[in-house]
């Protein structure tokens, strides 16, 4: 021990000291500097601020400048070529060193500096030197507004674009480049950055969509914070054209497979809502078709169906509504400074639009599917359908209470407000796209169960009831209201097996509905589609439980014995016309209905018997 101890101590003795190194640097010949730069950076620290100040007081700007230029290939006495890469190599490591110092990374030398290390990056690929590079790059350009400028100016982005692909995933190089990035894109115009470097920016979004899509670390959020500080810039439109020419979609599957990568996980808000804005970029440049995800994801580790995007995005999308609305009302009608919340409120506007916009996207997209149900299936599941079908009712109802909200308190105006509306416009009319494939599954008694279990009839039960309140539809309504009539009929036709509430305020709204509507009709097809939905609709109830519901008045019973009468006249035995001839099942329907419930409703029995006896038989 005594021995070592000994050889520790001759060692330590025999080691040189920074007064010795800038002594050398002080020396007249540039051999004695060099020598006092390798034996430095054997020792020096580099987080000690003040040795590394001394060292550069020392040594002067000049050396290292002449240094650099030699090891680049442009001194005036550029030697080998092996020692031309080992002064690029020790003049990087010492300039990087040296940029630690903020003072010195923001003084006009290591800014003068920012082209020839760019030029560094460009011929060394691959390099050791490379990292060393990017961390200068990031020290100057952080340390003040002319370090940033400088650049951008010496084409720094396009160096930036051309290299990230091939870095390596995850490494300190990608995280230095990716912020390099981010520091381009905020502090410059960005009215000059899109319009003058489009190509070099699609190239990043490329690049960094990668790394979004494989990274499971914090490097992950950056890339996500930069993708969508990128494209939801209001100048990125040329942007958005240039990826539209990449020549693959790798970029945007990449972008599919991170961003419900965040949304199914347990992140801050904050980054969801950045995962939002991104999906709706991404939507606008590739189209509704990528919600669907039905890409190629080979090699990646994805095992999501393909219909779990568009639920992820529906779902946070309705989250992020409700929450914002709740805040926005808060923040409108009840905060005590409701001025000096007027940015908060700004900026929640904002992001509320975000979530609308891909709402509509959604409905726009099965929408798209409507009347192609062997199409549809194939892409997304009925159960997809219904789930998002609820979603979407669930969303109108909480919209609604944000309208009302502002109604009560005066405020009938605001960006907010026409959203508001519009949002909800869009899934009315999306049901009419919806009903050809809404009737075709309810054929089925599992399609009928996924209906009734989501909830998702009774936005197929308010479509309905909104089109025959118009009065004024057209020969297109009518064939929405009859394949509405259709998927209604199928579900009420199979309630022993479905099981959904027979005491739902929907159908109670429907049966005053189709009663007044069918009043003034004469076309058969129409009285005894109205009759059988009603009679249906009755037999899950009484007569006591109807008149003691709030949306049903005694005057209703009228309407609905008419009605009833009416279909037993135009198929009464006696009285059988051609147009009834066509409804014979309609009308088995309707007497099966009759002969159940007729004992609990003697006010309706007794308006339709009284008038004659009419048999309970179509005949053909």
């Amino acid at each position: 021990m005594e021995e070592h101890a000994s050889s520790s101590s001759s060692s330590s003795q025999l080691q040189p000291s920074l007064d010795d190194c800038l002594k050398l640097f002080r020396g007249e010949r540039d051999e004695q500097r060099l020598a006092g730069l390798l034996v430095v950076t054997k020792f020096c620290n580099k987080d000690d601020h003040t040795a590394i100040r001394k060292i550069y007081d020392a040594l002067g700007p000049q050396f290292l400048h002449r240094l650099l230029r030699t090891g680049i290939g442009k001194g005036s006495d550029v030697g080998s070529s092996d020692n031309r890469d080992a002064y690029l190599q020790l003049s990087i490591t010492v300039l990087a060193a040296f940029c630690r110092v903020p003072q010195i990374a923001a003084s006009e030398e290591m800014i003068n500096k920012i082209p020839l290390i760019l030029e560094a990056i460009s011929r060394e690929a691959g390099s050791p030197i490379i990292e060393d590079c990017y961390e200068y790059l990031f020290l100057v350009s952080t340390a003040s507004e002319e370090g940033v400028q400088t650049l951008y100016k010496s084409g720094g982005l396009n160096v930036l674009a051309s290299q990230m692909m091939i870095l390596p995933d995850g490494s300190h190089m990608i995280e230095l480049a990716l912020r390099l990035v981010q520091i381009i894109v905020i502090k410059l115009p960005s009215e000059n950055v899109y319009s003058e470097h489009p190509t070099d920016l699609s190239l990043v979004v490329c690049a960094v969509a990668k790394q979004f899509a494989v990274l499971q670390n914090a490097l992950k959020f950056e890339a996500l914070h930069l993708l969508s500080t990128i494209l939801s810039n209001r100048y990125s439109a040329p942007v958005y054209d240039a990826l539209r020419l990449v020549e693959n979609d790798v970029w945007s599957t990449n972008l599919w497979i991170g961003i419900l990568a965040i949304l199914q996980n347990r992140v801050a808000p904050s980054h969801k809502l950045h995962a939002l804005v991104l999906t709706e970029c991404v939507i606008s440049i590739v189209g509704e078709r990528w919600l669907n995800g039905e890409m190629n994801l080979t090699g990646s580790q994805v095992s999501l169906p393909a219909d779990r995007c568009i639920l992820l995005i529906l779902e946070s999308s309705r989250v992020e509504i409700a929450v914002l609305l709740n805040d926005l009302a808060y923040l409108k009608y009840e905060a005590s400074n409701a001025s000096s919340n007027r940015e908060n409120i700004l900026v929640k506007q904002r992001n509320l639009g975000v979530a609308f916009s891909l709402v509509e996207k959604i409905i726009k997209l099965i929408s798209s599917f409507g009347g192609e149900e062997s199409t549809a299936n194939a892409i997304i599941s009925e159960s997809t359908f219904t789930k998002i079908i609820s979603g979407l009712n669930e969303t109108i109802g909480v919209v609604l209470d944000y309208i009302r909200d502002a109604k009560e308190h005066g405020q009938m105006k605001g960006d907010d407000l026409l959203a508001a509306v519009r949002v909800i416009g869009s899934p009315f009319y999306s049901i009419c796209f919806l009903l050809p494939m809404l009737c075709q599954i309810t054929l089925e008694t599992g399609g009928c169960k996924i209906l009734a279990s989501s909830g998702a009839f009774r936005e197929v039960v308010g479509y309905l009831i909104a089109l025959i309140d118009q009065n004024n539809f057209t020969s297109e309504d009518n064939g929405s209201i009859f394949l509405a009539c259709d998927t209604i009929l199928n579900l009420l036709l199979k309630q022993e097996q479905i099981k959904f509430p027979s005491d739902d305020p929907s159908f109670i709204r429907l049966l005053v509905a189709l009663s007044r509507w069918a009043e003034g009709m004469d076309d058969a097809s129409i009285i005894m589609m109205a009759s059988s939905i009603c009679s249906l609709i009755l037999d899950l109830t009484s007569e006591e439980a109807l008149l003691n519901h709030p949306d049903f008045i005694s005057g209703d019973v009228g309407n609905l014995s008419k009605l009833i009468r009416r279909s037993f006249v135009m198929c009464g035995q006696d009285l059988i016309s051609d147009d009834a001839k066509a409804e014979v099942d309609l009308f088995q329907i309707i007497t099966a209905a009759y002969s159940s419930w007729a004992d609990r409703f003697p006010s309706i029995k007794q308006a339709v018997e009284s008038s004659g006896p009419f048999g309970f038989r179509c005949v053909s």
